[in-house]
């Protein structure tokens, strides 16, 4: 067993900061603590308890840590990922019945054959180690670069299982069904392939597929009081992406998108175009999103219902203000903090954010104080 020994808590208050909010709304300012440090290149979490939380790191391991006591170990028995470009260990999803079964998901970047791709495997967690660990899902989205791997999980009320594949830098094959580059697909929580997805019997199709036409969705989170699907995908230069995800859909990439190539040129003419999808609000030029959750909690009272994102480019956590399932406005907090991969609101109200780098951290924050008009 690897345990790690991290800071204590008297050490944590010594880095504790706040960070003025410099815009409107309730909330003038927010309290940011680091409540776990020096994460080598984390990737997504997982709350299992109050106080103890699973951390992906893009190398490949999946640390328990405990919060109270400022302890991890690296788990024994994790699907064998590898590092290539964006891609690594990259999500974790618990099954809907965790607190019965245990049972966990990791999405990674899986060397083939063929060349590199996207992978899922279940596993079920008993204390320092994965057991029963079997990928159930290989996707059919190889490449030989390291570019646009995804990969978010999400659990549905129905117990579906949604995951999100990139285009691989393979950009016209998110329209192309007999693949999974630029699709979001939709799994039992066995790998198996429900009836009901909208591809099933669709000839030359993959029936995995749940909605196509995606560039690289790195946030995904469902809404369970009103039975949505959310996703986020990053754009090139500008047109990131906030959509609504409906079954057998097309989103449009490469065809529609408000971005621009990297070195300046229009991909597209057209940032609509009947029989597809447009966003419900895109960001231009681009924040870089990453990792996604709705609020729903007691601390932040104004922020009822409306979808947090994290940023890398831009570093910040933005919060999407929504009516029903349409984007009212936009608010920007702890700009140019650190770039931000992972977002999730706790069970006690508070957002917690995993930060992106050779020594990321994990940070709950709350209020500071309400403003006084």
């Amino acid at each position: 067993m690897n345990r790690k020994q991290h800071p204590s808590v008297i050490q944590f208050l010594l880095i504790f900061a706040l960070l003025v909010v410099p815009l409107g709304g309730a909330y003038a300012t927010l309290k940011v603590e680091p409540v776990f440090t020096n994460l080598q290149s984390p990737w997504a979490f997982a709350f299992i308890s109050d106080t103890d939380v699973l951390i992906t790191l893009k190398g490949g391991e999946v640390l328990l840590a405990n919060l109270q006591t400022q302890q991890s170990l690296s788990l024994v028995g994790v699907p064998p990922s590898v590092v290539k470009g964006q891609g690594g260990l990259l999500d974790i999803e618990l099954h809907p019945q965790f607190n019965n079964n245990q049972q966990l998901y990791l999405s990674f970047a899986y060397e083939t054959k063929e060349g590199y791709t996207t992978a899922l495997a279940k596993a079920r967690l008993a204390e320092d180690r994965l057991l029963a660990t079997e990928i159930i899902f290989v996707a059919e989205a190889h490449g030989s670069g390291g570019r646009h791997f995804g990969s978010r999980l999400e659990f549905d009320d129905l117990g579906y299982l949604y995951m999100t594949i990139g285009d691989r830098g393979q950009r016209d094959l998110a329209q192309d069904l007999s693949v999974h580059q630029g699709k979001i697909v939709r799994l039992h929580d066995d790998g198996r392939v429900p009836e009901d997805n909208p591809f099933v019997g669709t000839a030359g199709a993959r029936p995995e597929i749940y909605s196509y036409g995606h560039r690289n969705p790195q946030g995904m989170v469902f809404d369970h009081n009103n039975k949505r699907l959310w996703i986020h995908e990053h754009g090139p230069r500008g047109g990131d992406e906030l959509n609504l995800v409906l079954a057998g859909k097309n989103y449009g990439w490469p065809l529609v998108t408000f971005g621009r190539e990297y070195y300046g040129p229009k991909i597209s003419d057209h940032t609509s175009m009947a029989g597809m999808e447009s966003p419900v609000f895109q960001w231009t030029p681009s924040i870089a999103p990453s990792g996604m959750d709705i609020y729903r909690g007691e601390l932040f009272k104004d922020w009822q219902d409306d979808i947090l994102v994290g940023a890398l480019k831009y570093q910040l956590l933005t919060r999407v203000e929504m009516k029903d399932s349409e984007a009212m406005s936009e608010h920007r907090y702890l700009e140019r903090s650190a770039r931000i991969r992972d977002v999730k609101v706790g069970a006690d109200g508070a957002v917690y954010v995993l930060t992106d780098a050779g020594r990321g951290q994990l940070w709950r924050v709350t209020p500071e104080d309400i403003a006084r008009n």
